[in-house]
């Protein structure tokens, strides 16, 4: 090969070091890497709410006062939101969990495979979470 077509095949290849803060809104994750994330996202959720969930479990254990007062909290719906989301948190982690054990024993490793176990993870947390939404806001 000369060194003119070698330089040209240099040029026409981008290069890419490091992704830049700015090239974040163009980049694209695979769907596993998504569910990947939100995996993490879901435990750190979880293990940063755990403290006022045992604050909440023992003032409603306490007394049948503090039971009221919590059932009342737990009424509004800035509460049942936040209860939403720590349930789509455990629903997220608990699927995805399951899919990274199964991955662990060498089940599904292929490109095909994990793209659609992370689909059936996205799809099963996003069912259950829409069902305790429907129970938890009164619609059934």
């Amino acid at each position: 090969m000369t060194e003119a077509v070698r330089d040209n095949a240099k040029k026409e290849r981008p290069e890419f070091r490091n992704i830049h803060v700015t090239d974040l809104m163009n980049y694209r994750l695979p769907l596993a890497g998504i569910v990947s994330i939100l995996h993490r996202v879901s435990g750190a959720l979880m293990f940063l709410l755990l403290p006022f969930v045992l604050y909440l479990l023992q003032e409603s254990l306490r007394s049948e006062y503090t039971f009221a007062n919590f059932m009342i909290i737990a009424s509004h719906p800035i509460a049942k939101l936040v209860m939403l989301a720590l349930i789509w948190g455990y629903t997220q982690h608990f699927c995805a969990g399951v899919r990274h054990l199964v991955m662990d024993a060498h089940i599904g490793l292929d490109k095909d495979s994990a793209r659609k176990s992370a689909s059936v993870v996205l799809v099963i947390t996003v069912i259950v979470t829409a069902l305790v939404a429907l129970k938890l806001f009164g619609v059934f």
